[in-house]
């Protein structure tokens, strides 16, 4: 059971008053820039990082290599109805938050994970969008398969998926040249000065990538469960109103978009827990001095274990910090009972939220434990 303690009332009131200050004013004139160079953007890494963290889901999962969510078509096209382009993305894990992205064609994005992981996760993504012509040379690279012939540009996530999940295995010997080709590409082309743990960090990944093919899913590296959504079911997935492909595999010009970001140093991704003491407080102020928004959060369900742990109050005060929109969202995913009482097991569902509302629900005390959250 969560035990909720409440803020003091003195700090919920200022948290309420500072919600349009925050979201409206203040702002300087708008000088984000258009690109990073390469010390820049590991400049900014290093900067808004805190140190790793340990994060274990209810599942088992320590690594996160993939998503557990099968409706990231639906929520991108909840988002593309909702949110201008232009704006400030953030979010938290793998590779859901390409999909999101191209939903709302932000400048800039920062993926903020506790675990490093995370952030090496993101750079072997980077190396092989910024290696790859088009998205079957991206998904070769990314599983180390041979590239079945017929895929055109025109070819559908699903024709991918399938084309790919029948696609034999490279051989070990390739899988080395195209490790070694990551890292040459993140140390020698973009000069990023990884540690020894990014290293070892970086072929872990590759390495489950290559082992499990497009059959992966969130708990592969860990010996999960099969039945869970795997990378293939992923990116198929349609949006449940309109059937439509909305993922960053859908069409080339997704891939385009996302491959154009990397290469412009524009997707960052941090280390730091979002109850944590600097890493959305510095990219608040980061953005803050650029004259820049965040549009979209996605937050997962990183809320449910703050809860857990009685630091809810602390990423509240984060978030109050962060410059926003008026229409800003927070982009929740929720499991087991909170999606569906009457069937609690696997049952999973995302909600979208304003920041500003749930700022003034929390600093009037509307929100005390997770439910208050979850079932909106």
């Amino acid at each position: 059971m969560v035990v909720w303690k409440p803020a003091p009332v003195a700090a919920r009131l200022t948290l309420l008053l500072s919600v349009l200050a925050v979201s409206l004013g203040g702002q300087a004139r708008d000088t984000l820039p258009a690109s990073l160079s390469d010390s820049e953007f590991w400049a900014l890494t290093e900067r808004i990082s805190e140190p790793g963290g340990y994060f274990r889901s209810n599942s088992g999962s320590t690594d996160n290599l993939l998503s557990n969510e099968n409706n990231v078509s639906t929520v991108a096209a909840a988002l593309a109805a909702r949110v201008r382009p232009g704006g400030v993305y953030l979010g938290v894990g793998p590779e859901q938050n390409f999909s999101y992205i191209v939903a709302i064609r932000p400048r800039i994005a920062f993926i903020t994970d506790i675990r490093r992981g995370n952030l090496q996760l993101h750079l072997v993504y980077k190396a092989l969008f910024e290696m790859s012509a088009n998205r079957a040379d991206f998904v070769a690279r990314l599983f180390s398969r041979t590239q079945p012939a017929g895929l055109t540009a025109q070819s559908s996530a699903e024709d991918l998926m399938n084309a790919f999940l029948r696609a034999r295995p490279a051989s070990e010997a390739a899988f080395n040249a195209n490790l070694k080709a990551i890292y040459d590409h993140l140390k020698t082309t973009r000069h990023l000065p990884l540690t020894d743990d990014d290293v070892e960090g970086i072929e872990y990944v590759y390495q489950n990538f290559y082992r499990f093919g497009p059959a992966i899913h969130y708990t592969s590296s860990i010996g999960g469960s099969p039945r869970m959504n795997n990378y293939a079911s992923i990116m198929a997935s349609t949006d449940a109103r309109t059937g439509d492909e909305r993922t960053y595999l859908a069409s080339e010009a997704n891939f385009a978009l996302i491959k154009a970001m990397e290469s412009r140093n524009m997707i960052v991704p941090i280390v730091g827990d979002f109850a944590g003491p600097k890493a959305l407080r510095a990219t608040g102020a980061y953005l803050r001095e650029r004259g820049a928004t965040v549009s979209a959060f996605y937050v997962s369900n990183v809320e449910f274990y703050l809860f857990g742990a009685g630091t809810f109050q602390r990423f509240a005060a984060n978030l109050q910090h962060l410059p926003h929109t008026p229409n800003a969202v927070l982009i929740r995913s929720v499991f087991g009972r909170y999606a569906s009482p009457s069937r609690p097991g696997d049952a999973s569902m995302s909600r979208l939220q304003g920041i500003d509302e749930l700022l003034r629900d929390y600093g009037a005390g509307r929100v005390r434990q997770y439910g208050d959250i979850a079932y909106r």
